[in-house]
């Protein structure tokens, strides 16, 4: 009995100064938790405070749907620049999602394994490399390239085609939303490529084996097994690439051709939201010039905003769906 009086003491204090740990811990998970969600009602609040001169003079509706973007006359329109950021941004998730997703399944499933630090050593390389030097390769490689072989042969292939066509046609350039989505791709490569390749790692082995056990090919084992497990995290995998591709400024600027106007071809010149502000907000002198590009950045926080909700809710909806079959 008097051990015990003497052990019941000591575990409880132990158990308290864990639980007092424990309390801490969630306090300060907690807390920069709570930081992350201020921080982006803070930048809120200033981009509407910033934009606030525009709304005297336009609505945002009017602001949105207008294709005049002209800052000497006051007339100030986002959708050139909305329409060049989603195309660009969607060219880039086009290209690089298969890529991506095969390097992937090469990575984890075929490559011998001397040859995979090899490939995944590349694959993080390209991650490391600064914008900037992404856009001048685009400036003094991708775009001469581009109008000399890729676009006339894509316009001698796909022009003829009814409403396909309309995407190749006008004189190749080099510089235009087709350019951007290539550069944009390479770009967003490592980060869809890498999530990717952990995320099939985790499909467990008795899966696999249980596949091949049933007569499964190997090909046919990764289409019916290890990607359906892996829905999910290559959903967010795209969703990381989706929200680089989004704010890329420096890479699309030197390339897309920056001109403020709508064209369905996409070898030609357009402009993206992180371009206009920042090669005009260093000149914006007028207050509705700086207003007009502050509320461009809003928009793109919205645009953001936006497409991260959309991708949340496919990778909620695949779990569940994934939760049901198994």
């Amino acid at each position: 009995m008097a051990l015990e009086a003497t052990a019941t003491p000591r575990a409880t204090r132990h158990q308290a100064g864990v639980n007092r740990g424990d309390r801490a811990w969630n306090g300060l998970l907690l807390g920069l938790g709570l930081a992350v969600l201020v921080l982006a009602a803070v930048i809120i609040y200033i981009l509407l405070h910033a934009s606030q001169p525009l709304w005297t003079s336009t609505s945002p509706w009017q602001f949105l749907k207008s294709t005049d973007w002209d800052p000497v006359s006051g007339a100030f329109g986002a959708l050139p620049f909305v329409y060049g950021t989603l195309v660009t941004s969607m060219l880039a998730l086009l290209l690089a999602v298969p890529v991506g997703l095969g390097l992937s399944v090469f990575l984890t499933e075929l490559a011998p394994k001397q040859l995979r630090p090899v490939v995944a050593f590349g694959v993080e390389l390209l991650a490391g490399i600064p914008s900037v030097v992404y856009g001048l390769w685009g400036l003094f490689t991708l775009a001469p390239l581009l109008r000399e072989h890729v676009e006339p042969f894509l316009q001698k292939v796909f022009g003829p085609i009814p409403v396909v066509g309309a995407l190749f046609q006008g004189a190749p350039l080099g510089l235009g939303y087709l350019s951007a989505g290539v550069i944009l791709a390479i770009m967003i490569l490592p980060t869809i490529c890498a999530v990717t390749t952990e995320v099939v790692k985790t499909v467990p082995l008795p899966l696999r084996e249980a596949s091949l056990a049933l007569g499964a090919t190997r090909w046919e084992m990764v289409r019916w097994s290890v990607l359906p497990y892996s829905k999910a995290g290559i959903l967010g995998a795209v969703l990381l690439g989706l929200g680089r591709a989004l704010g890329e400024t420096m890479a699309v600027t030197m390339v897309i051709g920056n001109n403020p106007e709508i064209h369905a071809s996409l070898f030609a010149p357009g402009y993206s939201l992180p371009s206009v502000i920042a090669n005009e907000f260093a000149e914006a002198t007028d207050a509705s010039h700086t207003a007009a590009l502050a509320a461009l950045a809003l928009v793109l926080f919205a645009i953001t905003f936006l497409m991260n909700a959309a991708a949340r809710g496919l990778v909620r909806r695949s779990k569940h769906t994934a939760g049901a079959h198994g």
